[in-house]
């Protein structure tokens, strides 16, 4: 059954009792409003599901793309040693995001590998680091024999606190990697000013926060330089790629060089031949350029789809008890929105377990996840501390001090439990898809005896 136009969230289905199960009436209040409504099973004991349509699959593939795919296929030109698309999208991503220089990478992590090396981040030095991101920002660190900081979370924007920052700058610390996590801008003005207070860098990893903006400024072009990614998942896609971002010649020269092997590159490398830097293959393919240049093409009317929705979101969940959504951070403008997030808070549903929500609303139609987990308990972390490397590099003091804070975030823990995302493809879709979503969540909430 799909219910649409419930504004105020009154379950007055078209179906009958036999379509939707016993349904019974009775008076709850409807999100600070007593009236009568008609409650119905959930979809997860066997009743009609809110929502019976799909959503958009992604990524969406552009037909206009393939008479360019096909003439880089036919060229034999497939590296961009010997092509010129690469190029060609560094060029045009450089002009939609508003920076001077870019350099195309074959992933995320290969971007923030290459920004952490040419920044001059090190064996032995310290990251401060967001703890709620996905995992590659950690293990960027790690791949360079430097230690991941956490400074805990701030809930309300799922982003790094900057007030638990200068706390946890050592003398080893090198530099601030800010998140811009879920699209959601980090506090850049706060973050900067601690930077330069401390000598240190900033390194954005705004692998998703493509077009999100602070102050009218795009994020990744804020810090001294930015990552973005270009995963299949990601708001523009090609399956794998990423790329750094930044307005240093010299500094973006390097980062040339670095993910292409090492060798010399641009004008202010003149001085050099063959190949005088460290370095590896970390290059966009040709055909993942091509990709990129076509998905461009409808990025801007996407976000702008995205902010629509998410702000009658916004608008609508504000009011729902027990939903707090995400909050924007002073001086953000926009998000990316590469994910939709808010806070459940059991309590307001007589403390039915995340889990339990999760499902339930999955079962209506609503497709939904519980986010990053407190991914500094997993083994990766111990993994790292116990290798010959780091006993090498750091002290046991302060390995074992490291261990000790990895247990005080309680911030980030609890968000970890309370996180609730839908998908970006989701908020491509149409207002009434959106109502969808928001009756779903009533429906839950006035159901909820039903999953105790």
């Amino acid at each position: 059954m799909k219910t649409n136009n419930l504004t105020r969230r009154k379950f007055i289905g078209n179906a009958t009792a036999g379509t939707v199960g016993a349904m019974v009436l009775t008076h709850l209040p409807v999100f600070g409003h007593s009236k009568e409504v008609l409650v119905s099973e959930l979809a997860v004991k066997g009743g009609e599901p809110v929502r019976t349509e799909g959503w958009l699959r992604w990524p969406v593939w552009n037909s206009d793309a393939e008479k360019p795919m096909l003439s880089v296929l036919r060229s034999g030109n497939w590296y961009r040693g010997n092509g010129t698309k690469g190029s060609e999208f560094e060029k045009k991503y450089a002009d939609l995001i508003g920076i001077k220089r870019v350099v195309a990478t074959a992933s995320g992590t290969t971007a923030l590998e290459t920004a952490l090396h040419v920044m001059e981040v090190d064996a032995g030095d310290e990251v401060i680091v967001s703890p709620y991101t996905f995992i590659a920002t950690y293990n960027v660190v790690f791949n360079q024999k430097a230690l991941p900081v956490f400074a805990d979370t701030d809930q309300e924007t799922f982003n790094i606190n900057p007030h638990k920052i200068e706390e946890k700058i050592t003398e080893r610390t090198k530099a601030i990697l800010p998140v811009h996590i879920l699209g959601l801008p980090a506090d850049m003005n706060r973050i900067n000013a601690i930077a330069k207070k401390n000598d240190l860098v900033v390194i954005e990893d705004a692998c998703q926060a493509w077009l999100a903006e602070y102050e009218g400024k795009k994020c990744g072009t804020l810090g001294d330089l930015g990552c973005f990614s270009f995963q299949n998942s990601k708001n523009i896609p090609s399956g794998e790629g990423g790329a750094v971002v930044g307005n240093d010649d010299a500094i973006m020269d390097h980062c040339y060089s670095y993910h292409n092997c090492g060798r010399a590159h641009g004008k202010t490398m003149s001085e050099f031949s063959g190949y005088p830097f460290r370095g590896g293959n970390k290059r966009l393919t040709e055909f993942q350029a091509v990709i990129l240049m076509s998905q461009m093409e409808r990025a801007k009317s996407d976000a702008d789809k995205r902010l629509e929705n998410a702000l009658y979101l916004d608008s609508k969940l504000k009011e729902m008890p027990g939903i707090i959504p995400y909050k924007l951070t002073e001086g953000a403008t926009r998000s990316a929105y590469h994910l939709y997030p808010f806070r459940y808070k059991k309590e307001f549903f007589d403390d039915l377990p995340r889990e339990k929500f999760l499902a339930a609303l999955s079962a209506e139609g609503i497709p939904c996840d519980g986010g990053y987990g407190p991914q500094y308990h997993d083994g990766l972390m111990e993994e790292a501390l116990s290798s010959k490397g780091y006993k090498r590099l750091f002290s046991e003091q302060r390995l074992n001090r490291y261990r000790e804070e990895l247990h005080n975030l309680p911030d980030n823990d609890q968000l970890t439990r309370e996180a609730v995302w839908f998908f970006q493809n989701m908020l491509l879709a149409d207002r009434k898809d959106m109502d969808d979503i928001i009756d779903a969540i009533q429906k839950v909430y006035e159901n909820r005896k039903q999953l105790l």
